[in-house]
C-alpha cells in the first residue's frame, strides 16, 4: 500500500510556514484578556527593558510549551525560526541561557506578584461566565513529588518515598481544573505546609469573581483542624479526608445496625453505541491460577457521627464509608475485612452518599496534577534553585491556563447552542496533549503585510471550526 517512490526534497523561498499555527490564537488571547499588560505591571524583575519585558520572558516559556517544546533548551529552536518569530510579531525571542538567567532573578515577592498578575486576568476570564458558573467554587489542594536526577539544585531533599527532589503544592479551582497557585516546596516538607494560607487567597480570589459558595477539598493531610472552627464562622464549607484513627474507629464500631445505609454508586455512563462483548479477565485468571492473594469488595455502607476535633470549639459532621472486603488466595475465601473511610466536614444538609461522592470527585485534581508534570512538564525543575525552579513551574503551567481561558471564552450562544457548549466543555476536559494536537499543531503559511498578519491554514482537523469560532471571539473586547 505504500508506494511512494522518486523522492525529492525541494526549498521555496516564497512559502513562510511553520507547524504551530496555534501559536497565533493563544497571543491573541493573552493580549485580549490584558494578561501582557497584567505582568508588566506587577513583576518587576529586570531593572532594564533592552530588549525584552517580563511579559516577553514568561510568555516565551508558556508558548515554547504549546508549541511542544518540553525544556528550556527548546527556545533555541523556536528563537532560529523565523517564520516563528514573525508569526508572534518578534525580532528575537530570549535564548535558553537568558531564561533561566530570569527564572534565577525572582524572589518570593516576585512569585506572588507573577501570581497576582495571571489570578486578576483569570478573574476577568471568569466574569465573562454566564451566571450558573459562579454557583459553587470548589477550590482542592493536594501535593506532588517532582523527582529530579541533579545534585546541585538548591533545596532539594529526601522526599518520604526516598527520592530526591522537590514537593510543590497545587491549589487549583476544581469547576475549570485551573492551578490557581503553585508553590515549590523542599522535598521532605509535609503535604499540607502552607496549605491554609493558600486555601485563604484561593478564597478571596472566587469571591472578588463572584462565586456564591466556596468549598474546600483535601486528603487526610488537609484536615487542618486548627483552622476549620475560623473557615466554619466565614461560611466557609469544607469536605476534607480524615485519618482512620483509632478513636474515630471506635466510634464508627459503636454506631447501631440501622445507623448504615447501603452506599451506591454513580451509575456508568450509557452505552451510545451497541454493547461489545466484554474480552476474558486474564488477570483474575492469573491471580487464581498462581494463588496470589486478592481482596474483593463486597459492599459499602454510609453512615456519620458528630465529631469535635481537639483544636475545635465545636463539632462537626463525620461521614464515614465502610467497605466490606473478602479476602481471597486462589479459589480459597480466608477471611472477611471491614475497612473505614472518613470524612470530616460543616455541611449538615447534603446526604451522607453526596458528601462522600463530592470528596472523591477531588481524584479529578490527580489528573490535572499529571497534566501539569507529564503533559506540560511544569515539574521538570531545570533551574538550580527552590526559587527558580517554582518560577519556571508557575511560567510554563501558563500554558494550561491560557488553555482552560480559550475553552472558558468560547461562545455557546445562538442557534447551535447545545452543540457549541458541549464542544465548550470538551476543549475544557481535554488532556494537553490532544489539546496540542487539535489547536496548536496546525500547519499554516504567514503572510505579512503593511497592515496586517495572516495565518493562511494549510490543513483541516475536525476542531478547526472551534479554533475560527474562538479566534471571532477574541477579535471583540471581553465582557467582564
Amino acid at each position: 500500500m505504500l508506494r511512494m517512490n522518486n523522492l525529492r526534497y525541494t526549498h521555496s523561498d516564497r512559502v513562510r510556514g511553520f507547524t504551530s499555527g496555534g501559536v497565533g490564537a493563544m497571543h491573541q488571547l493573552a493580549q485580549h484578556t490584558g494578561l501582557v499588560d497584567a505582568i508588566d505591571q506587577h513583576v518587576h524583575v529586570l531593572k532594564r527593558h533592552l530588549p525584552y519585558h517580563e511579559s516577553d520572558h514568561v510568555l516565551s516559556v508558556a508558548y515554547n510549551v504549546l508549541s511542544g517544546g518540553t525544556c528550556l533548551q527548546d527556545l533555541e529552536l523556536r528563537r532560529q525560526d523565523e517564520v516563528y518569530l514573525d508569526a508572534l510579531g518578534a525580532q528575537r525571542i530570549p535564548d535558553p541561557t537568558t531564561a533561566g538567567d530570569f527564572c534565577r532573578r525572582f524572589t518570593a515577592a516576585d512569585l506572588e506578584a507573577l501570581h497576582t498578575a495571571i489570578n486578576q486576568t483569570r478573574v476577568r476570564v471568569w466574569r465573562a461566565q454566564p451566571a450558573a458558573f459562579f454557583e459553587d467554587a470548589v477550590i482542592d489542594a493536594d501535593g506532588t513529588l517532582a523527582e529530579t536526577t541533579g545534585q546541585c539544585k538548591e533545596g532539594m531533599a529526601i522526599a518520604y518515598t526516598g527520592v530526591w527532589g522537590y514537593h510543590p503544592l497545587v491549589v487549583s479551582l476544581a469547576n475549570t481544573s485551573e492551578p490557581l497557585f503553585l508553590v515549590n516546596r523542599r522535598g521532605n516538607r509535609p503535604s499540607a505546609e502552607g496549605a491554609a494560607e493558600r486555601f485563604d487567597q484561593a478564597r478571596a480570589l472566587c469571591q472578588a469573581a463572584g462565586f456564591r459558595r466556596i468549598t474546600f477539598r483535601g486528603d487526610t493531610d488537609f484536615s487542618q483542624t486548627c483552622h476549620l472552627d475560623r473557615w466554619d464562622a466565614e461560611a466557609v464549607r469544607f469536605v476534607f479526608g480524615y485519618d482512620a484513627r483509632a478513636n474515630v474507629i471506635r466510634c464508627a464500631d459503636g454506631l447501631p445496625a440501622d445507623a448504615w445505609t447501603p452506599l451506591v454508586r454513580r451509575a456508568p455512563a450509557a452505552i451510545r453505541t451497541a454493547p461489545r462483548q466484554r474480552p476474558v479477565n486474564v488477570q483474575a485468571a492469573t491471580i487464581v491460577a498462581r494463588g496470589f492473594r486478592n481482596l474483593h469488595l463486597d459492599g459499602e455502607a454510609v453512615a456519620e457521627f458528630p465529631y469535635q476535633p481537639t483544636a475545635c470549639a465545636q463539632s462537626y459532621r463525620m461521614v464515614v464509608v465502610r467497605k466490606n472486603i473478602s479476602v481471597t488466595r486462589g479459589e480459597h475465601r480466608l477471611f472477611d475485612e471491614v475497612r473505614y473511610f472518613f470524612y470530616l466536614t460543616n455541611d449538615r444538609t447534603t446526604p451522607a452518599a453526596d458528601v462522600v461522592f463530592l470528596a472523591n470527585d477531588r481524584c479529578n485534581q490527580e489528573n490535572l496534577i499529571d497534566q501539569l508534570k507529564h503533559g506540560v512538564g511544569a515539574a521538570r525543575m531545570p533551574v538550580d534553585t527552590l526559587l527558580s525552579n517554582g518560577a519556571y513551574m508557575v511560567m510554563a503551567a501558563l500554558a494550561w491556563t491560557l488553555k482552560a481561558w480559550f475553552a472558558l471564552l468560547l461562545p455557546d450562544t445562538g442557534r447551535w447552542a447545545a452543540r457549541y457548549a458541549a464542544e465548550k466543555a470538551t476543549v475544557l476536559r481535554m488532556e494537553f496533549k490532544t489539546f496540542l494536537n487539535a489547536f496548536m499543531r496546525i500547519p499554516v503559511q504567514i503572510v505579512r503585510t503593511s497592515r496586517r498578519l495572516e495565518y493562511r491554514l494549510l490543513a483541516w482537523n475536525p476542531w478547526q471550526s472551534v479554533l475560527l469560532r474562538g479566534v471571532d471571539r477574541l477579535h471583540g473586547t471581553l465582557r467582564c
